[in-house]
Protein backbone atom coordinates (compact mmCIF):
# COMPACT_ATOMS: atom_id res chain seq x y z
CA UNK A 1 0.00 0.00 0.00
CA UNK A 2 1.03 3.54 -0.21
CA UNK A 3 1.17 5.78 2.45
CA UNK A 4 -1.95 7.30 4.03
CA UNK A 5 -2.20 10.15 6.48
CA UNK A 6 -4.77 9.89 8.75
CA UNK A 7 -5.73 12.68 11.29
CA UNK A 8 -8.32 11.77 14.46
CA UNK A 9 -10.34 14.42 15.53
CA UNK A 10 -11.24 14.78 19.26
CA UNK A 11 -14.14 17.01 19.62
CA UNK A 12 -16.32 17.87 22.13
CA UNK A 13 -20.28 17.69 20.81
CA UNK A 14 -23.73 18.83 22.11
CA UNK A 15 -26.95 16.66 21.76
CA UNK A 16 -29.05 18.09 19.41
CA UNK A 17 -27.25 20.74 18.47
CA UNK A 18 -26.69 19.55 14.86
CA UNK A 19 -25.74 23.10 13.42
CA UNK A 20 -23.27 23.46 16.13
CA UNK A 21 -21.88 20.10 15.76
CA UNK A 22 -21.74 20.71 12.02
CA UNK A 23 -19.68 23.90 12.21
CA UNK A 24 -17.35 22.37 14.45
CA UNK A 25 -16.72 18.95 12.21
CA UNK A 26 -16.08 21.69 9.16
CA UNK A 27 -13.67 23.67 10.91
CA UNK A 28 -11.50 20.11 11.90
CA UNK A 29 -11.53 19.09 8.31
CA UNK A 30 -10.40 22.31 7.16
CA UNK A 31 -7.57 21.99 9.90
CA UNK A 32 -7.33 18.22 9.03
CA UNK A 33 -6.87 18.97 5.23
CA UNK A 34 -4.07 22.14 5.37
CA UNK A 35 -1.93 19.49 7.85
CA UNK A 36 -1.43 17.07 4.74
CA UNK A 37 -4.41 14.48 5.80
CA UNK A 38 -6.11 12.08 3.43
CA UNK A 39 -8.02 10.80 6.34
CA UNK A 40 -10.21 12.56 9.09
CA UNK A 41 -11.83 10.82 11.74
CA UNK A 42 -14.59 11.87 14.17
CA UNK A 43 -16.22 9.91 17.37
CA UNK A 44 -19.36 8.02 17.58
CA UNK A 45 -22.49 10.21 16.97
CA UNK A 46 -20.52 13.17 16.04
CA UNK A 47 -23.61 15.21 13.87
CA UNK A 48 -25.85 14.68 16.72
CA UNK A 49 -23.82 14.55 19.74
CA UNK A 50 -24.05 11.35 22.43
CA UNK A 51 -25.93 9.67 23.89
CA UNK A 52 -29.03 11.21 22.47
CA UNK A 53 -31.62 8.17 24.12
CA UNK A 54 -35.25 9.09 22.72
CA UNK A 55 -34.13 11.64 20.24
CA UNK A 56 -33.33 8.83 17.63
CA UNK A 57 -36.76 7.59 17.69
CA UNK A 58 -38.07 11.11 16.49
CA UNK A 59 -38.22 11.23 12.39
CA UNK A 60 -37.74 15.00 12.64
CA UNK A 61 -34.50 14.39 14.26
CA UNK A 62 -34.10 11.63 11.93
CA UNK A 63 -34.27 14.00 9.21
CA UNK A 64 -32.02 16.41 10.61
CA UNK A 65 -29.04 14.73 11.05
CA UNK A 66 -29.14 13.34 7.52
CA UNK A 67 -29.23 16.76 6.43
CA UNK A 68 -26.60 17.26 8.12
CA UNK A 69 -24.58 15.06 6.65
CA UNK A 70 -25.17 15.75 3.18
CA UNK A 71 -24.53 19.44 4.22
CA UNK A 72 -21.04 18.38 5.35
CA UNK A 73 -20.32 16.34 1.86
CA UNK A 74 -21.60 19.07 -0.41
CA UNK A 75 -19.63 21.52 1.49
CA UNK A 76 -16.60 20.12 1.20
CA UNK A 77 -17.19 19.62 -2.41
CA UNK A 78 -17.26 23.28 -2.55
CA UNK A 79 -14.74 24.27 -0.31
CA UNK A 80 -12.27 22.54 -2.42
CA UNK A 81 -12.05 19.71 -0.05
CA UNK A 82 -14.06 16.97 -1.87
CA UNK A 83 -10.71 14.97 -2.21
CA UNK A 84 -10.44 14.59 1.60
CA UNK A 85 -12.22 11.46 3.19
CA UNK A 86 -14.52 12.11 6.17
CA UNK A 87 -15.75 9.65 8.19
CA UNK A 88 -17.69 10.01 11.11
CA UNK A 89 -20.53 9.01 13.43
CA UNK A 90 -24.42 9.79 12.93
CA UNK A 91 -27.69 8.81 13.26
CA UNK A 92 -29.05 7.09 10.46
CA UNK A 93 -32.18 4.61 9.51
CA UNK A 94 -31.98 0.67 8.43
CA UNK A 95 -34.64 -0.12 5.50
CA UNK A 96 -37.39 -0.82 8.01
CA UNK A 97 -37.26 2.53 9.23
CA UNK A 98 -35.27 2.14 12.45
CA UNK A 99 -32.75 4.11 14.07
CA UNK A 100 -28.97 3.15 13.71
CA UNK A 101 -26.13 3.96 15.26
CA UNK A 102 -24.02 5.22 12.38
CA UNK A 103 -20.81 6.09 10.90
CA UNK A 104 -20.93 7.22 7.35
CA UNK A 105 -17.68 7.91 4.92
CA UNK A 106 -17.69 11.71 2.73
CA UNK A 107 -15.77 12.09 0.02
CA UNK A 108 -16.69 13.84 -3.95
CA UNK A 109 -19.36 15.71 -2.39
CA UNK A 110 -21.24 12.64 -1.05
CA UNK A 111 -21.48 9.41 1.05
CA UNK A 112 -19.71 6.67 -0.35
CA UNK A 113 -19.93 4.29 2.46
CA UNK A 114 -22.71 3.92 5.51
CA UNK A 115 -21.56 1.47 8.13
CA UNK A 116 -24.28 0.63 11.20
CA UNK A 117 -23.01 -0.56 14.69
CA UNK A 118 -23.30 -4.36 15.05
CA UNK A 119 -22.97 -4.65 18.90
CA UNK A 120 -25.46 -2.32 20.99
CA UNK A 121 -24.63 -2.21 24.48
CA UNK A 122 -27.31 -2.68 27.09
CA UNK A 123 -25.89 -2.64 30.66
CA UNK A 124 -24.63 0.55 32.85
CA UNK A 125 -25.27 3.61 31.33
CA UNK A 126 -26.24 2.29 28.12
CA UNK A 127 -29.63 0.95 26.61
CA UNK A 128 -28.91 1.35 23.02
CA UNK A 129 -31.07 -2.15 22.22
CA UNK A 130 -34.27 -0.15 22.57
CA UNK A 131 -33.27 2.34 21.09
CA UNK A 132 -31.32 1.54 17.95
CA UNK A 133 -31.67 -1.48 15.50
CA UNK A 134 -28.17 -3.34 15.00
CA UNK A 135 -26.06 -3.73 11.76
CA UNK A 136 -25.00 -6.69 10.17
CA UNK A 137 -22.54 -5.98 6.91
CA UNK A 138 -19.04 -5.05 7.56
CA UNK A 139 -17.35 -2.07 5.92
CA UNK A 140 -13.95 -1.52 4.41
CA UNK A 141 -13.10 1.71 3.00
CA UNK A 142 -10.49 1.81 -0.13
CA UNK A 143 -7.95 4.80 0.36
CA UNK A 144 -5.69 4.69 -2.67
CA UNK A 145 -4.21 1.24 -2.09
CA UNK A 146 -5.19 1.56 1.49
CA UNK A 147 -7.59 -0.75 2.97
CA UNK A 148 -9.51 0.73 6.52
CA UNK A 149 -12.16 -1.29 8.08
CA UNK A 150 -14.79 0.43 9.81
CA UNK A 151 -16.30 -0.39 13.60
CA UNK A 152 -18.01 1.73 16.06
CA UNK A 153 -16.99 1.53 20.07
CA UNK A 154 -18.93 -1.57 21.23
CA UNK A 155 -17.93 -3.58 17.97
CA UNK A 156 -14.41 -4.30 19.50
CA UNK A 157 -15.78 -4.72 23.18
CA UNK A 158 -17.05 -7.95 21.73
CA UNK A 159 -15.78 -11.21 20.51
CA UNK A 160 -17.17 -12.04 17.16
CA UNK A 161 -19.13 -10.02 14.97
CA UNK A 162 -17.71 -7.25 12.15
CA UNK A 163 -14.38 -7.73 13.81
CA UNK A 164 -13.54 -11.17 13.30
CA UNK A 165 -14.98 -10.52 9.95
CA UNK A 166 -12.15 -8.40 9.29
CA UNK A 167 -9.32 -10.74 10.08
CA UNK A 168 -9.08 -12.34 6.69
CA UNK A 169 -9.83 -9.14 4.70
CA UNK A 170 -6.01 -8.03 4.36
CA UNK A 171 -7.12 -4.48 5.79
CA UNK A 172 -4.03 -1.80 6.15
CA UNK A 173 -5.98 -0.38 9.66
CA UNK A 174 -8.74 -0.84 11.37
CA UNK A 175 -10.40 2.51 12.64
CA UNK A 176 -12.60 2.72 15.60
CA UNK A 177 -15.14 5.70 16.27
CA UNK A 178 -16.00 5.55 19.43
CA UNK A 179 -18.57 7.58 22.61
CA UNK A 180 -16.65 5.97 25.51
CA UNK A 181 -17.75 7.34 28.81
CA UNK A 182 -14.91 7.94 31.47
CA UNK A 183 -14.55 6.00 34.32
CA UNK A 184 -10.69 5.37 36.61
CA UNK A 185 -8.79 3.11 35.24
CA UNK A 186 -10.69 2.70 32.16
CA UNK A 187 -7.77 3.72 29.77
CA UNK A 188 -5.75 0.91 30.42
CA UNK A 189 -8.92 -1.65 29.63
CA UNK A 190 -9.19 0.22 26.58
CA UNK A 191 -5.49 -0.30 25.46
CA UNK A 192 -5.47 -3.84 26.71
CA UNK A 193 -8.30 -4.16 24.31
CA UNK A 194 -6.81 -2.62 21.24
CA UNK A 195 -4.17 -4.36 20.80
CA UNK A 196 -6.20 -7.39 20.95
CA UNK A 197 -7.83 -5.98 17.78
CA UNK A 198 -4.82 -5.12 16.21
CA UNK A 199 -3.38 -8.51 16.58
CA UNK A 200 -6.78 -10.08 15.48
CA UNK A 201 -6.97 -8.18 12.36
CA UNK A 202 -2.83 -7.83 11.39
CA UNK A 203 -3.53 -3.80 11.48
CA UNK A 204 -3.17 -0.86 13.63
CA UNK A 205 -6.09 0.40 15.60
CA UNK A 206 -6.55 3.99 15.35
CA UNK A 207 -9.01 4.38 18.03
CA UNK A 208 -10.77 8.09 18.00
CA UNK A 209 -13.07 9.28 21.07
CA UNK A 210 -15.33 12.28 21.71
CA UNK A 211 -14.78 13.93 24.81
CA UNK A 212 -16.78 16.40 26.88
CA UNK A 213 -19.78 16.31 29.51
CA UNK A 214 -23.33 15.33 28.44
CA UNK A 215 -25.68 15.33 31.17
CA UNK A 216 -24.31 12.64 34.03
CA UNK A 217 -21.66 11.28 31.07
CA UNK A 218 -18.10 12.42 30.94
CA UNK A 219 -16.04 11.51 27.85
CA UNK A 220 -12.53 12.01 27.93
CA UNK A 221 -11.05 11.70 24.49
CA UNK A 222 -7.54 10.19 24.90
CA UNK A 223 -8.12 9.07 21.39
CA UNK A 224 -4.95 6.71 20.65
CA UNK A 225 -3.31 4.89 17.86
CA UNK A 226 -1.31 1.42 18.12
CA UNK A 227 0.30 -0.88 16.24
CA UNK A 228 -0.27 -4.53 14.44
CA UNK A 229 2.37 -5.92 16.79
CA UNK A 230 0.61 -3.58 20.25
CA UNK A 231 3.03 -1.22 19.78
CA UNK A 232 2.25 2.48 21.11
CA UNK A 233 2.20 4.59 17.93
CA UNK A 234 0.69 8.25 19.13
CA UNK A 235 -2.20 9.36 21.61
CA UNK A 236 -4.34 12.48 22.41
CA UNK A 237 -4.14 14.15 25.90
CA UNK A 238 -7.76 13.51 27.77
CA UNK A 239 -10.02 16.30 28.27
CA UNK A 240 -9.58 18.70 25.67
CA UNK A 241 -9.89 19.25 21.75
CA UNK A 242 -7.12 17.18 19.75
CA UNK A 243 -6.08 16.58 16.39
CA UNK A 244 -3.82 13.29 16.24
CA UNK A 245 -2.09 12.76 13.25
CA UNK A 246 0.00 9.93 12.19
CA UNK A 247 1.34 8.28 9.18
CA UNK A 248 -0.10 4.40 8.31
CA UNK A 249 2.83 2.73 7.24
CA UNK A 250 3.36 0.80 3.89
CA UNK A 251 3.11 -2.66 4.02
CA UNK A 252 6.30 -4.35 5.39
CA UNK A 253 7.64 -0.74 6.59
CA UNK A 254 7.89 -0.33 10.48
CA UNK A 255 5.84 1.90 11.39
CA UNK A 256 6.99 5.43 12.88
CA UNK A 257 5.93 6.77 16.10
CA UNK A 258 3.60 10.16 16.18
CA UNK A 259 2.76 12.04 18.80
CA UNK A 260 3.02 10.67 22.39
CA UNK A 261 1.88 11.98 25.48
CA UNK A 262 1.91 11.10 29.17
CA UNK A 263 -1.22 10.17 30.60
CA UNK A 264 -1.90 12.27 33.66
CA UNK A 265 -2.36 11.07 37.14
CA UNK A 266 -5.57 8.85 38.85
CA UNK A 267 -6.19 12.19 40.41
CA UNK A 268 -5.58 14.72 37.90
CA UNK A 269 -7.65 12.50 35.60
CA UNK A 270 -10.55 12.23 38.15
CA UNK A 271 -10.58 15.59 38.88
CA UNK A 272 -10.46 16.93 35.41
CA UNK A 273 -14.04 14.62 34.79
CA UNK A 274 -15.74 16.66 37.19
CA UNK A 275 -14.28 20.00 36.11
CA UNK A 276 -15.50 18.80 32.48
CA UNK A 277 -18.82 17.60 33.63
CA UNK A 278 -19.62 20.61 35.65
CA UNK A 279 -18.87 22.88 33.11
CA UNK A 280 -20.17 21.47 30.37
CA UNK A 281 -23.43 21.06 32.26
CA UNK A 282 -23.36 25.25 33.02
CA UNK A 283 -22.50 26.10 29.59
CA UNK A 284 -24.38 23.77 27.63
CA UNK A 285 -27.55 24.50 29.62
CA UNK A 286 -27.24 28.60 29.29
CA UNK A 287 -26.26 29.45 32.57
CA UNK A 288 -23.17 31.51 32.99
CA UNK A 289 -23.04 31.26 36.91
CA UNK A 290 -23.41 28.95 39.52
CA UNK A 291 -24.35 29.50 43.51
CA UNK A 292 -23.76 27.44 46.41
CA UNK A 293 -23.99 27.18 50.26
CA UNK A 294 -20.13 27.53 51.73
CA UNK A 295 -20.31 25.87 55.21
CA UNK A 296 -16.27 25.95 55.55
CA UNK A 297 -16.54 22.25 55.31
CA UNK A 298 -14.40 19.94 53.27
CA UNK A 299 -17.19 19.16 50.17
CA UNK A 300 -18.11 22.90 50.02
CA UNK A 301 -14.59 23.76 50.00
CA UNK A 302 -13.54 21.28 46.93
CA UNK A 303 -17.04 22.10 44.78
CA UNK A 304 -16.45 25.71 44.90
CA UNK A 305 -12.89 25.02 43.88
CA UNK A 306 -13.88 22.48 41.32
CA UNK A 307 -16.68 25.68 40.12
CA UNK A 308 -13.87 28.33 39.55
CA UNK A 309 -11.63 26.08 37.81
CA UNK A 310 -14.56 25.10 35.55
CA UNK A 311 -16.32 28.40 34.83
CA UNK A 312 -13.67 31.37 36.81
CA UNK A 313 -14.16 31.92 40.38
CA UNK A 314 -16.09 35.66 39.46
CA UNK A 315 -18.58 33.12 38.24
CA UNK A 316 -18.98 31.28 41.25
CA UNK A 317 -21.34 32.69 44.16
CA UNK A 318 -20.82 31.18 47.77
CA UNK A 319 -23.60 31.68 50.36
CA UNK A 320 -22.51 31.21 54.01
CA UNK A 321 -25.61 30.85 55.68
CA UNK A 322 -24.88 30.27 59.63
CA UNK A 323 -26.98 29.37 62.26
CA UNK A 324 -26.75 29.61 65.67
CA UNK A 325 -24.90 26.66 66.24
CA UNK A 326 -22.34 27.57 63.61
CA UNK A 327 -19.26 27.80 65.11
CA UNK A 328 -16.60 30.55 64.19
CA UNK A 329 -13.89 28.82 62.46
CA UNK A 330 -17.10 27.27 59.46
CA UNK A 331 -17.58 31.39 58.89
CA UNK A 332 -13.88 32.01 58.55
CA UNK A 333 -12.76 29.18 56.04
CA UNK A 334 -16.06 29.69 54.19
CA UNK A 335 -14.97 33.44 53.17
CA UNK A 336 -11.22 32.66 53.24
CA UNK A 337 -12.32 29.94 50.57
CA UNK A 338 -13.84 32.71 48.86
CA UNK A 339 -11.65 34.93 48.56
CA UNK A 340 -8.65 32.06 47.51
CA UNK A 341 -10.91 31.65 44.61
CA UNK A 342 -12.48 35.33 43.40
CA UNK A 343 -16.05 34.76 44.41
CA UNK A 344 -18.17 36.49 45.42
CA UNK A 345 -18.78 35.92 48.63
CA UNK A 346 -22.45 36.44 50.75
CA UNK A 347 -23.49 36.04 54.21
CA UNK A 348 -27.16 35.22 55.04
CA UNK A 349 -27.69 34.43 58.85
CA UNK A 350 -30.59 32.08 58.74
CA UNK A 351 -31.84 32.47 62.62
CA UNK A 352 -34.63 34.77 61.53
CA UNK A 353 -36.20 32.31 59.27
CA UNK A 354 -35.69 29.66 61.27
CA UNK A 355 -37.55 31.13 64.53
CA UNK A 356 -40.10 32.24 61.45
CA UNK A 357 -40.61 28.50 61.33
CA UNK A 358 -40.77 27.71 64.22
CA UNK A 359 -42.84 29.71 65.71
CA UNK A 360 -45.72 28.30 63.68
CA UNK A 361 -44.72 24.70 63.90
CA UNK A 362 -42.00 24.27 67.01
CA UNK A 363 -40.83 21.11 65.85
CA UNK A 364 -38.12 19.42 68.15
CA UNK A 365 -34.97 17.07 67.98
CA UNK A 366 -34.37 15.98 64.24
CA UNK A 367 -37.28 17.35 62.79
CA UNK A 368 -35.72 21.11 64.17
CA UNK A 369 -32.00 20.23 63.30
CA UNK A 370 -33.71 19.40 59.59
CA UNK A 371 -35.59 22.68 59.22
CA UNK A 372 -32.03 24.15 59.48
CA UNK A 373 -30.83 22.43 56.16
CA UNK A 374 -33.94 22.81 54.12
CA UNK A 375 -34.44 26.76 55.04
CA UNK A 376 -30.42 26.94 53.66
CA UNK A 377 -32.22 24.85 50.09
CA UNK A 378 -34.78 27.87 50.26
CA UNK A 379 -32.41 30.68 50.28
CA UNK A 380 -30.22 29.07 47.66
CA UNK A 381 -32.78 28.45 45.15
CA UNK A 382 -34.17 32.09 46.51
CA UNK A 383 -31.03 33.50 45.33
CA UNK A 384 -30.91 31.42 41.81
CA UNK A 385 -34.48 32.16 41.47
CA UNK A 386 -33.73 35.61 41.60
CA UNK A 387 -30.29 36.13 39.76
CA UNK A 388 -30.15 33.64 37.06
CA UNK A 389 -27.70 31.35 38.48
CA UNK A 390 -27.32 27.38 38.55
CA UNK A 391 -27.54 26.09 42.08
CA UNK A 392 -24.92 23.11 42.89
CA UNK A 393 -24.97 20.72 45.37
CA UNK A 394 -21.87 19.84 47.23
CA UNK A 395 -23.23 16.43 49.08
CA UNK A 396 -20.63 13.43 47.91
CA UNK A 397 -21.61 9.46 47.41
CA UNK A 398 -20.48 8.60 50.92
CA UNK A 399 -23.30 10.78 52.05
CA UNK A 400 -25.58 9.78 49.22
CA UNK A 401 -25.58 6.33 49.99
CA UNK A 402 -25.83 6.17 53.68
CA UNK A 403 -29.10 8.81 53.22
CA UNK A 404 -26.79 11.22 55.04
CA UNK A 405 -28.42 14.38 54.43
CA UNK A 406 -31.28 16.48 54.40
CA UNK A 407 -33.71 15.77 51.32
CA UNK A 408 -34.40 19.73 50.13
CA UNK A 409 -31.60 20.73 51.98
CA UNK A 410 -28.37 22.86 50.81
CA UNK A 411 -25.86 19.99 50.04
CA UNK A 412 -28.76 17.66 47.79
CA UNK A 413 -30.81 20.72 45.72
CA UNK A 414 -30.24 22.24 43.04
CA UNK A 415 -29.10 21.22 39.39
CA UNK A 416 -26.03 19.57 39.37
CA UNK A 417 -23.54 17.88 41.83
CA UNK A 418 -20.43 17.83 41.50
CA UNK A 419 -18.69 15.00 44.31
CA UNK A 420 -22.13 12.94 43.57
CA UNK A 421 -19.42 9.92 42.39
CA UNK A 422 -16.82 10.71 44.96
CA UNK A 423 -16.98 9.00 48.27
CA UNK A 424 -15.80 10.97 51.34
CA UNK A 425 -12.02 9.97 51.57
CA UNK A 426 -11.68 10.55 47.85
CA UNK A 427 -12.82 14.25 48.37
CA UNK A 428 -10.09 14.59 50.63
CA UNK A 429 -7.94 12.90 48.22
CA UNK A 430 -8.48 15.52 45.42
CA UNK A 431 -8.33 18.58 48.03
CA UNK A 432 -5.11 17.82 48.42
CA UNK A 433 -4.21 16.95 44.78
CA UNK A 434 -5.65 20.50 43.90
CA UNK A 435 -3.76 22.27 46.61
CA UNK A 436 -0.41 20.30 45.57
CA UNK A 437 -0.89 21.51 41.99
CA UNK A 438 -1.55 24.86 42.86
CA UNK A 439 1.90 24.97 45.12
CA UNK A 440 3.50 23.55 42.14
CA UNK A 441 2.68 26.13 39.93
CA UNK A 442 3.12 28.92 42.04
CA UNK A 443 0.01 29.60 42.78
CA UNK A 444 -2.29 30.24 45.89
CA UNK A 445 -4.08 27.02 47.25
CA UNK A 446 -7.87 27.20 46.54
CA UNK A 447 -9.06 25.13 49.37
CA UNK A 448 -8.27 26.32 52.93
CA UNK A 449 -6.07 23.88 55.13
CA UNK A 450 -8.05 23.93 58.24
CA UNK A 451 -11.26 22.61 55.81
CA UNK A 452 -9.35 19.84 54.87
CA UNK A 453 -8.27 18.70 58.22
CA UNK A 454 -11.15 19.60 60.54
CA UNK A 455 -14.00 16.57 61.62
CA UNK A 456 -16.81 16.65 59.12
CA UNK A 457 -20.12 18.42 60.72
CA UNK A 458 -23.43 19.97 59.60
CA UNK A 459 -23.25 21.79 62.60
CA UNK A 460 -26.99 21.22 63.40
CA UNK A 461 -26.75 21.11 67.42
CA UNK A 462 -23.93 21.77 69.45
CA UNK A 463 -20.79 19.75 69.19
CA UNK A 464 -22.42 17.52 65.86
CA UNK A 465 -19.69 15.62 63.85
CA UNK A 466 -20.30 13.44 60.88
CA UNK A 467 -19.04 10.32 62.75
CA UNK A 468 -21.70 10.78 66.31
CA UNK A 469 -24.05 8.64 63.08
CA UNK A 470 -21.48 7.39 60.86
CA UNK A 471 -18.60 5.02 61.00
CA UNK A 472 -15.45 6.43 60.63
CA UNK A 473 -15.02 7.56 56.53
CA UNK A 474 -12.04 5.25 55.81
CA UNK A 475 -14.07 2.38 56.84
CA UNK A 476 -17.28 3.21 55.86
CA UNK A 477 -16.09 4.24 52.45
CA UNK A 478 -14.29 0.43 52.43
CA UNK A 479 -17.85 -1.01 53.11
CA UNK A 480 -19.31 0.76 50.85
CA UNK A 481 -17.12 0.02 47.71
CA UNK A 482 -17.69 -3.72 48.29
CA UNK A 483 -21.62 -3.27 49.11
CA UNK A 484 -22.43 -0.79 46.44
CA UNK A 485 -19.58 -1.03 43.67
CA UNK A 486 -18.95 -4.49 43.77
CA UNK A 487 -22.71 -5.86 44.71
CA UNK A 488 -21.45 -7.84 47.98
CA UNK A 489 -23.84 -8.95 50.90
CA UNK A 490 -23.97 -9.61 54.17
CA UNK A 491 -22.09 -12.81 54.32
CA UNK A 492 -19.47 -11.97 52.20
CA UNK A 493 -19.17 -8.42 53.81
CA UNK A 494 -18.83 -10.36 57.33
CA UNK A 495 -16.66 -12.86 55.43
CA UNK A 496 -14.09 -9.84 54.46
CA UNK A 497 -14.14 -9.04 58.32
CA UNK A 498 -15.95 -6.24 58.55
CA UNK A 499 -17.87 -5.92 62.13
CA UNK A 500 -21.05 -7.16 62.07
CA UNK A 501 -22.54 -4.12 63.65
CA UNK A 502 -20.79 -1.81 61.07
CA UNK A 503 -22.22 -4.00 58.11
CA UNK A 504 -25.73 -3.58 60.02
CA UNK A 505 -25.57 -0.20 60.13
CA UNK A 506 -24.10 0.39 56.75
CA UNK A 507 -26.34 -1.67 54.85
CA UNK A 508 -29.55 -0.41 56.66
CA UNK A 509 -28.86 2.67 55.76
CA UNK A 510 -28.03 2.56 52.30
CA UNK A 511 -31.02 -0.32 51.14
CA UNK A 512 -33.33 2.78 53.22
CA UNK A 513 -31.85 5.57 51.00
CA UNK A 514 -33.22 5.02 47.65
CA UNK A 515 -35.79 7.53 47.30
CA UNK A 516 -33.96 9.89 48.74
CA UNK A 517 -31.20 9.39 45.60
CA UNK A 518 -33.55 9.55 43.14
CA UNK A 519 -34.33 12.91 43.66
CA UNK A 520 -30.97 13.91 43.80
CA UNK A 521 -29.41 16.16 40.91
CA UNK A 522 -27.36 14.45 38.21
CA UNK A 523 -23.42 14.53 38.79
CA UNK A 524 -20.61 13.29 36.59
CA UNK A 525 -20.09 9.76 36.82
CA UNK A 526 -16.23 8.99 37.29
CA UNK A 527 -16.33 5.54 38.06
CA UNK A 528 -17.50 1.93 37.21
CA UNK A 529 -20.83 2.41 39.19
CA UNK A 530 -22.20 5.46 40.07
CA UNK A 531 -25.54 6.03 41.56
CA UNK A 532 -28.20 6.65 38.93
CA UNK A 533 -27.97 4.49 35.58
CA UNK A 534 -25.23 1.92 36.61
CA UNK A 535 -27.93 0.82 39.71
CA UNK A 536 -31.69 0.52 39.39
CA UNK A 537 -33.19 -0.44 42.11
CA UNK A 538 -36.57 -0.49 43.15
CA UNK A 539 -37.90 2.50 45.98
CA UNK A 540 -40.65 0.20 47.40
CA UNK A 541 -38.69 -2.99 48.25
CA UNK A 542 -38.68 -5.48 51.36
CA UNK A 543 -35.77 -6.99 50.52
CA UNK A 544 -33.44 -6.57 53.24
CA UNK A 545 -29.66 -8.28 53.51
CA UNK A 546 -30.03 -10.95 56.86
CA UNK A 547 -28.28 -13.92 57.68
CA UNK A 548 -29.33 -17.11 55.17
Amino acid sequence: MTDLRIAMAQINTCVGDIPGNTSLIMSRCRAAAARGAQLVAFPEMTTTGYPIEDLALRASFQRAAERAVHTIATELEATGLGDLTVVLGTLGTNDDGRPTNEAVALQGGRVTARYAKHHLPNYGVFDERRIFAPGDSPCILTLGDARVGLVVCEDIWQDGGPVAALADEAIDLLLVLNGSPFEEGKGIIRTELARKRAAEVGAPVAYVNLWGGQDDLVFDGHSFIVAADGAWMANAPGFEDALLEWEVPTAGAPPVQGQVVDFASDDEQVYRAVVTGLRDYVVKNGFRSVVLGVSGGIDSALTAAIAADAIGGENVVGVSMPSEFSSDHSRDDAADLCRRLGADYRVQPIAPLVDAFQAQLALTGVAEENLQARVRGVVLMAVSNREGHLVIAPGNKSELATGYATIYDAGSIGGFAPLKDLDKTRVWDLARWRNAQARLHGEVEPIPVSSIEKPPSAELRPGQTDQDSLPDYALLDEVLDAYVEHREGREELLARGFDEAVVEKVLSLVDRAEWKRRQYPLGPKVTALAFGRDRRLPVTSRWRERAE
